[in-house]
């Protein structure tokens, strides 16, 4: 089998307000929209993949754990403390968290959808 591309549909619950999320705080790229009888999303490009947001699934104000929700979409990014600040800038707050293999910073989605930064520097070794 030959992946052509790689994808990930995320079922939401307030699905308006996770287009909203990912189109303006995450800043992604909206690929393409379907808004018809049968079915609606939206599909972003994620630096090679896709997120398609779509409607049906179940949303958590406290966040979702591991076991209710066991993925988490992670960003790599060049600068994960210029990334948080910009997120602040457009009211999403994120925990910085350094380990000994990296920085990342944990955040929500609008469902409670597990979210994370990660520095690309060192990733992968």
């Amino acid at each position: 089998m030959q992946v052509e591309t790689f994808g990930i549909i995320l079922n939401t619950e307030h699905y308006a307000d996770c287009v909203g999320f990912y189109r303006d705080a995450l800043g992604l790229k909206v690929m393409f929209e379907k808004a018809t009888a049968e079915e609606r999303l939206t599909c972003f490009d994620m630096g090679g993949a896709y997120l398609m947001v779509e409607p049906g699934g179940r949303a958590s104000a406290a966040g979702k754990p591991p076991g209710e929700c066991p993925s988490k979409l992670r960003f790599n990014v060049a600068d994960v403390e210029a990334a948080v600040a910009e997120l602040a800038s457009r009211g999403v707050q994120a925990e910085v968290r350094r380990r000994p293999w990296g920085v990342t910073a944990e955040f929500l989605d609008p469902d409670g959808n597990r979210c994370a930064l990660r520095g690309v520097a060192g990733f992968g070794e």
